[in-house]
């Protein structure tokens, strides 16, 4: 039975694996659709082994808490294309590992994939497997991070940037909505800004003189005496740690404020103190070398 490349679309569609796995598939069941999906099911770890060393750069960065409220998790698991990203299949996966470390709390990514997944007899590594068999992609689990206490999870763009904050404050001020709002607001700032640090004691020692010595070369080669530079780097390192640490940073919902002043209002507002302890910022792909794919050729050389 003969198939076309519109047939091989369909396979992936369904099956969410890979084009070049779903036109073998395709081949190997004379173009019969449900023998296909047989044979993709049917492949075996080895076909997961061989795809280990493939780019995947793509993904979702993930956020999320506990049904409590008071356990939060920002993981990144990555895939080889934005296609698979959105696979229902992988999406769920990626929950599933949330949600194990959320309930076991594992040192690192390697004692994640020991754990037992929820809701299931299978651990994370036998899932990943079967996962990689299925949707016929590399797919790896790269990073998390876990914070409990009084937490707040955000996800920007679908998936291309999750971010889990840690608070200290009473459990009165973080029951009520204005602190949910404030807590989603923060959040979205570290998205948007990216800050490096979350404040000044925060940067280390040698990544402050680093730049105290570029300020200060600046201001010489400008021609402003030697005597006087490092009283004109200590001004302008303000704006440095206003760029880079957190609480330094304008808010963005209103340039009039700093964060740690928005934080200070909003506490006084709910008659309590709050703090922001920490934070975690993923953005899927960061760092990693890109795949680069011509989806228009790929399919015109099946076709061929």
């Amino acid at each position: 039975m003969a198939f076309t490349a519109k047939d091989v679309a369909a396979l992936r569609e369904k099956t969410g694996c890979g084009m070049m796995d779903c036109k073998k598939a395709l081949d190997a069941s004379n173009g019969d659709m449900e023998a296909a999906i047989d044979f993709l099911r049917e492949k075996g770890l080895a076909a997961a082994t061989k795809k280990a060393g493939r780019i995947a750069a793509e993904g979702v960065a993930f956020a999320c808490l506990n049904e409590e409220g008071t356990v939060g998790v920002d993981i990144e698991v990555n895939a080889e294309t934005d296609f698979v990203a959105k696979n229902a299949d992988f999406q769920h996966f990626v929950k599933v590992c949330a949600d194990t470390v959320i309930e076991n709390n594992p040192a690192d990514v390697e004692a994640l994939l020991q754990c037992k997944a929820c809701g299931s007899d299978q651990t994370i590594d036998g899932m990943l497997k079967d996962k990689i068999l299925t949707i016929g992609e590399n797919i790896k689990i790269r990073r998390f991070k876990r914070f409990e206490g009084v937490v707040a999870a955000y996800i920007h763009a679908a998936g291309k940037i999750g971010v889990l904050v840690k608070f200290d404050t009473s459990a009165e001020v973080a029951s009520k909505e204005e602190f949910k709002e404030y807590a989603k607001n923060i959040a979205m700032q570290i998205a948007a800004i990216s800050p490096q640090y979350l404040n000044q004691n925060s940067v280390p020692a040698e990544v402050v003189e680093h730049e105290k010595s570029i300020l200060k070369e600046q201001i010489i080669n400008d021609g402003k005496p030697a005597a006087i530079a490092d009283k004109i780097v200590a001004g302008r390192l303000g704006k440095f740690f206003k760029e880079i640490c957190l609480l330094d940073q304008s808010y963005v919902k209103d340039g009039d404020l700093s964060v740690q002043q928005y934080t200070d209002a909003t506490a006084k507002e709910l008659g309590g103190s709050i703090s922001i302890v920490d934070y975690v910022r993923f953005e899927k792909g960061e760092g990693l070398e890109k795949r680069e794919d011509n989806f228009a050729e790929e399919i015109a050389s099946m076709v061929k």
